[in-house]
C-alpha cells in the first residue's frame, strides 16, 4: 500500500480539501445478471469494487488489482467499457469519507462475468476495505455508498431497462483556479502519489487537416487541452479548455479513447513529473474564429494528415499516440509543415 501511504502524506499538507482522484470500478455480474457488491469497511454501506490508478499504471491493470484486493478474484473476461458509456466525472462525483477527506472522482468503468459459485472463492486481503461480498440484482439493491457507485450501478440498470437510480446532492465545487500548480506548491517536485485527469481534443478543419499547436516551454507540437478542476466533467473541461485556448467551440465532443501507463508519463522541463489519465476527444462541428491564448501557445497550424510534424517535433509520447490516432493508415509521418498562410503566429 506504498501509493496509499504517500497519497496519505500528501493529505497532511493538502488538508481535506477536494482532491481529483483517477479511477476505475469494477462491474461483474453472474449468470443471473446479478452483480456483485462489497460492504465497504469505511461507512460500511456497500459499491461496486475499485479504487485509484497508481502512478504508471494502465487502466485494466488498476482494475484487476483492485478486484484481485477487494475481493480475492480474478475475472478473465474483465474488459473496459467504452468510453461513450464508461466515463464517470463531474459534480455529481463528489465523495467525502467518514475521516473528513474530500475527493471528487474521474474515471472509467469495467466490465466482466463470472458464474455465481465464484463467491465461494473470494479472499479479500486484510485491509480492511470489504466487509462482504454478495450478489444483488438489480431491482432490489442495498443501500449504496455514494454517488460513484449510483452511477455505476446505472450503467447496468439502463442495460437491463431498468430506471437509473437518482444521485443524491452535492455541495458546489470549489471555484476555479489553478489546481496542478496549487497541487504542485503543496507536493513539491517529487512525482505526485495519484495520476492527474486531463483531456485532449482533435480538432480538423473541412479539408481534414488536424490543428496543433505550439508549446510555450518546449516549442513542441501539441493538441488543445489541460488538466480538469475538481468538480470538472472531462466533457466540461474539454470544452473550456478548446475555447480558451484557440477561440473555438464545438456542437459536439466524441469521446474516442482513454490514455493512461507508464509509457505516457511526462516530465516538464523544470523536472516535474505527471501521470496522466487522459480523454481524447473529436471536436464535431466547430465554430468560432481561432485566436490563441496569450502566453501560453505562440504558434498553431494546420497539418495535412499526411504532413504531420515528426515524433522529435511532437510534445512527449501521449501526444505522439494520439496524433497516431487521427493519422491515416497510409499517412507517411514526417516533418512538413503547411504553408506559412496556413500557420497562426502571435
Amino acid at each position: 500500500m506504498r501509493g496509499m501511504s504517500e497519497l496519505m502524506r500528501l493529505r497532511e499538507v493538502w488538508g481535506h480539501r477536494p482532491l481529483l482522484g483517477a479511477g476505475v470500478s469494477v462491474l461483474l455480474q453472474d449468470e443471473s445478471g446479478r452483480v456483485l457488491l462489497q460492504r465497504r469497511g469505511d461507512d460500511g454501506l456497500w459499491g461496486t469494487p475499485g479504487g485509484a490508478l497508481e502512478p504508471g499504471e494502465d487502466v485494466l491493470t488498476a482494475a484487476r488489482r483492485e478486484l484481485l484486493e477487494e475481493t480475492g478474484l480474478r475475472c478473465p473476461n474483465l474488459r473496459l467499457l467504452p468510453p461513450q458509456e464508461g466515463l464517470v466525472s463531474g459534480p455529481e462525483m463528489y465523495h467525502r469519507y467518514p475521516n473528513g477527506h474530500e475527493i471528487y472522482y474521474a474515471g472509467m468503468q469495467s466490465h466482466g462475468t463470472l458464474p455465481a459459485s465464484a463467491l465461494a472463492d473470494a479472499q479479500p486481503d486484510d485491509s480492511g476495505e470489504t466487509l462482504a461480498l454478495d450478489w444483488f440484482a438489480l431491482d432490489d439493491l442495498p443501500t449504496l455508498s455514494g454517488n460513484i457507485n449510483r452511477a455505476n450501478l446505472n450503467v447496468l440498470r439502463t442495460r437491463a431497462g431498468l430506471p437509473p437510480l437518482p444521485l443524491e446532492p452535492t455541495p458546489p465545487p470549489p471555484p476555479p483556479g489553478n489546481y496542478l500548480s496549487e497541487l504542485r506548491r503543496v507536493a513539491g517536485q517529487r512525482r505526485l502519489p495519484l495520476c492527474v485527469p486531463v483531456v485532449a481534443i482533435l480538432v480538423t478543419d473541412k479539408l481534414g487537416r488536424l490543428l496543433l499547436l505550439r508549446r510555450g516551454d518546449t516549442g513542441l507540437w501539441t493538441l488543445p487541452g489541460g488538466v480538469l478542476e475538481p468538480g470538472e466533467s472531462f466533457e466540461a473541461c474539454a470544452r473550456r479548455e478548446l475555447f480558451g485556448e484557440t477561440g473555438l467551440s464545438a456542437a459536439r465532443l466524441e469521446p474516442l479513447h482513454l490514455y493512461a501507463g507508464a509509457e505516457y508519463r511526462f516530465t516538464y522541463p523544470h523536472g516535474d513529473v505527471i501521470d496522466n489519465v487522459s480523454v481524447l476527444y473529436r471536436a464535431q462541428e466547430t465554430g468560432g474564429d481561432l485566436h490563441l491564448q496569450a502566453g501560453e501557445s505562440p504558434g498553431a497550424a494546420w497539418f495535412a494528415l499526411d504532413s504531420l510534424p515528426g515524433e522529435t517535433e511532437l510534445g512527449g509520447p501521449l501526444i505522439r499516440a494520439m496524433v497516431a490516432h487521427v493519422a491515416s493508415p497510409r499517412a507517411q509521418v514526417r516533418a512538413t509543415a503547411l504553408p506559412q498562410r496556413d500557420v497562426l503566429l502571435r
